[in-house]
C-alpha cells in the first residue's frame, strides 16, 4: 500500500469532517484547534472608543438608522 502524501490525507480528513457533521459544525470543529494571532486586547482598545458619552452617541446613532 502507497503512503498517502499529507495534501491527500488533509483533502480525505476534510471531506470526512463536512460529510459527518456538515459544513457548519466542520468549521466550527476546525476553529477549536486555532487560537488566532495577535493580542485581542491591545487591538481591541485601538477601535473601541473608552469614552462613555460617544458610546452612548454612536448607539444612539445606529438606532436612528434602524427606525
Amino acid at each position: 500500500m502507497k503512503a498517502k502524501t499529507l495534501h491527500e490525507i488533509h483533502d480525505e480528513g476534510m471531506n470526512a469532517l463536512r460529510e459527518r457533521l456538515g459544513p457548519v459544525d466542520m468549521i466550527r470543529f476546525i476553529q477549536m484547534f486555532d487560537s488566532g494571532k495577535g493580542d485581542y486586547t491591545k487591538e481591541r482598545r485601538q477601535w473601541l472608543s473608552n469614552d462613555l458619552d460617544e458610546i452612548c452617541k454612536e448607539i444612539q446613532e445606529m438606532q436612528k438608522k434602524l427606525e
